[in-house]
């Protein structure tokens, strides 16, 4: 299964490495965010900043989900859906997160649906080629 990373900004060049992103945080953060019901009592502040977190996972996963996806053959069912599954997901990350409880729903489904799908991809793409 591929090991999503997240790339930091290095304009000297000093870090050469990509750092793993921690799958179970996330996954114990979309479930508490998805968990809410109601209004929560966060303010703005904090629910953009776990928008935030979430829009950079999302965009992180999202492209493991594009590395998976290219080493399928173009006419593959697996990777025709993941092309649909990251348009939505670019459409859905155009928008700027706000400090809504709505606004950090929508970024922990978004980063769920793009693991599930990481999830499909790693079942069928070769492996040696998606390991990190």
């Amino acid at each position: 299964m591929s090991s999503t990373h997240l790339v930091l900004h290095d304009p000297e060049g000093h870090l050469d490495t990509e750092l793993p992103l921690d799958r179970e945080l996330h996954k114990a953060l979309v479930k508490a965010v998805l968990g809410c019901t109601g209004n929560p009592s966060l303010p703005p502040a904090d629910l953009q900043q776990i928008a935030l977190l979430l829009t950079g996972t999302a965009r992180a996963v999202a492209a493991d989900v594009r590395r998976a996806a290219d080493l399928l053959p173009e006419d593959h069912a697996a990777r025709a859906l993941a092309d649909v599954v990251l348009e939505e997901a670019s459409r859905r990350l155009s928008v700027p997160p706000d400090g809504t409880a709505r606004c950090a729903q929508n970024r922990a489904r978004l980063v769920r649906a793009l693991y599930e799908r990481l999830d499909r991809l790693a079942g069928v793409a070769p492996q040696a080629a998606m390991a990190p």
